[in-house]
């Protein structure tokens, strides 16, 4: 029987080391890959096809929920499964309209990981109990998000992730070169989510990324 094949993107090499060895011990289940950061995560997905991969959210440059709307913008086929700290209820809103197949989270992963990624490769979805009560219950959306969310739905996968780099702090051309592309249409990008988003400044930039979770303090 054909392995299940799985991508591990997270910044930390402990981590990724972890979550190999205790893989390692499924038959049925096989690591084909790591990458360190989201950038790195895209180019794997491409380069490998892997069947599964685990995504975590907080890494340099492009993060999680970057790199899952990119990887799913060019491969509906791989599912993504999402290996975070934050029990944060408008991340995983977010992870999931972004296509990913489920979120769980690290103090609960263990022996549950690898039910986790052959649910999801089957084709089920996987939400930690906790964070599902959460997520489906009425009138649970995240509170004060209102109609900034809707703004942020307005962007294209391109301006999320300039977004995301924006807010973290990074210039013009720090941009660019995280995303491989000029500065001048880092620029164009950039000029786009603030119309877009109806802001003239970084610090209301900031403000607004932090209450739609897109980053974190």
């Amino acid at each position: 029987m054909a392995k299940i094949r799985i991508l591990i993107a997270d910044d930390h090499a402990l981590v990724r080391e972890g979550i190999r060895a205790l893989l390692s011990l499924c038959d049925d289940l096989e690591v084909v890959g790591e990458a360190s950061d989201g950038q790195e995560a895209i180019e794997a997905a491409r380069r490998i096809d892997p069947d599964v991969i685990l995504m975590d959210i907080n890494m340099p440059g492009l993060g999680g929920l970057e790199a899952t709307l990119a990887i799913r913008h060019e491969n509906q086929r791989v599912k993504i499964l999402v290996l975070s700290q934050y029990d944060d209820r408008e991340y995983v809103s977010r992870f999931l309209k972004s296509g990913a197949s489920g979120y769980i989270l690290k103090n609960a992963a263990g022996s549950e990981l690898a039910s986790a990624v052959r649910a999801v490769f089957r084709g089920g979805m996987v939400l930690d109990p906790a964070l599902a009560r959460g997520i489906l219950t009425p009138g649970a959306e995240h509170p004060g998000v209102g109609n900034g969310d809707e703004l942020y739905g307005s962007l294209t996968d391109r301006e999320k992730q300039v977004l995301k780099l924006v807010a973290e702090g990074n210039s013009n051309k720090e941009v660019a070169q995280v995303l491989g592309i000029s500065v001048k249409t880092a620029m164009s990008h950039r000029e786009r989510v603030m119309a877009k988003l109806d802001i003239h400044n970084r610090t209301d930039l900031v403000k607004l990324a932090l209450r739609l979770g897109v980053i974190k303090l």
